[in-house]
């Protein structure tokens, strides 16, 4: 499904003005290389990242800056060619035994095969609220952009500017919600062939390392001094519902919700309340 002309068309309909601090492109001065040794590399002046991953260790970065609340952005080029076994991890998250996070996790494939994207939120060290969607693109063959909206009454996860899942301040009904902890923004390549692909049956190839994942244009608008009155207008509107209920239909391939038979007392209190989750 193209997206030259509807990207446009949603990123008005959701995308608002930030009046705090912005913060675009300079991998120096935005970003700590944290683990990996030399696998992890800053190039082409601060503009371009790589992270790179083989048999003895994968690599990571972490921002400098916390945020509560805002906008992040990342432009990201997946692990190309048979990437099984392989995740890129691109997240927020506090740190601590009762940390949040917000997670996108790319989940290599055999060659030819799709990337699955899987998210997941966790909230006072708890998460289990996983959903995975097919991408309609084929990730590794140009940068897409990735991106968190996270404010005070519900979290978007968004690809392109096509919201796939909205995560609700289910509070109300006893459901924890992340609004408390100012996080960092974390990416990682690392091996998880136990698990990443086809549940694990696929190995990771070793033959084909280093894998490389790829960033650039990385952006953070920050809101943690706006008035509440500023919230309340970031509700998708109809046109991006109506892309929502299409990333929902057409390419999600899991949903905690509808998992009954992980959840055999039936389903967690959210899913009975919101239909996008």
């Amino acid at each position: 499904m193209a997206t030259s002309w509807f990207s446009v068309l949603l990123l008005v309909s959701i995308v608002f003005s930030c009046f705090l601090a912005a913060s675009a492109g300079d991998f120096y001065q935005e970003f700590d290389l944290t683990w990996g040794d030399k696998r992890a590399e800053i190039l082409s002046g601060g503009r371009l990242l790589t992270l790179s991953l083989d048999k003895a260790s994968g690599s990571g970065f972490r921002s400098k800056r916390e945020y509560l609340f805002g906008r992040i952005d990342m432009q990201i080029k997946l692990v190309s060619g048979n990437s099984a076994g392989t995740v890129t991890a691109f997240y927020l998250s506090s740190e601590g035994p009762n940390h949040d996070e917000i997670d996108f996790e790319f989940l290599g494939n055999l060659s030819g095969d799709p990337y699955i994207v899987h998210t997941n939120v966790y909230s006072q060290g708890k998460g289990d609220r996983e959903q995975q969607f097919y991408l309609w693109f084929d990730p590794t063959k140009n940068f897409h952009t990735y991106s968190i909206i996270w404010s005070p009454q519900r979290i978007t996860f968004i690809v392109d500017n096509i919201p796939i899942r909205v995560f609700n301040n289910e509070e109300s009904i006893g459901v924890p919600f992340p609004k408390n902890q100012p996080m960092k923004v974390y990416s990682s390549l690392w091996d998880a062939d136990e698990w990443a692909t086809r549940g694990g049956l696929v190995k990771t190839d070793w033959s084909k390392a280093p894998f490389k994942a790829y960033y650039r244009n990385f952006n953070a608008c920050s809101w943690n001094s706006v008035g509440t009155d500023v919230w309340r207008t970031q509700a998708l509107d109809a046109t991006g519902r109506r892309w929502l209920r299409w990333a929902q239909k057409y390419h999600m391939v899991y949903n905690y919700c509808a998992d009954l038979k992980r959840f055999p007392h039936g389903r967690p209190r959210e899913c009975r309340r919101s239909r996008f989750l």
